[in-house]
């Protein structure tokens, strides 16, 4: 069984470490009396605490970086020498055609 990984480690601490200050507040008002301040900072705190992994969940993982970089700079040359007219010019529209096609499987991917 494989334990947490490093980026998910990373995620909880500065979750942790933007939320802790809310939940501070929070119990300091649930223990003054201020029950109102104390719902708003506890669910603030919670919804804080998330936003990490929100984030790289909406941008993508260290391996969907990888696979940009790697397909962005493998795609440009192959399409360079299929779409070189010999004179230096490229037909663009072969380039926005396979560039669509390409993000789509991988939207279609990163979807199931």
């Amino acid at each position: 069984m494989r334990g947490p990984g490093l980026l998910w480690m990373l995620q909880t601490a500065a979750g942790f470490s933007m939320a802790g200050p809310m939940f501070f507040l929070g119990l300091e008002s649930v223990r003054t009396g201020r029950y109102e301040w104390a719902a708003f900072y506890l669910a603030f705190g919670a919804l804080v605490c998330y936003f990490p992994t929100y984030l790289v969940n909406r941008i993508g993982g260290p391996r969907t970086w990888i696979r940009r970089r790697l397909g962005r700079r493998g795609r440009k040359t192959e399409t360079n020498a299929k779409t070189d007219d010999g004179d230096g010019r490229s037909d663009s529209n072969a380039d926005d055609a396979e560039d669509g096609s390409r993000l789509s499987r991988l939207e279609r991917l990163r979807d199931r």
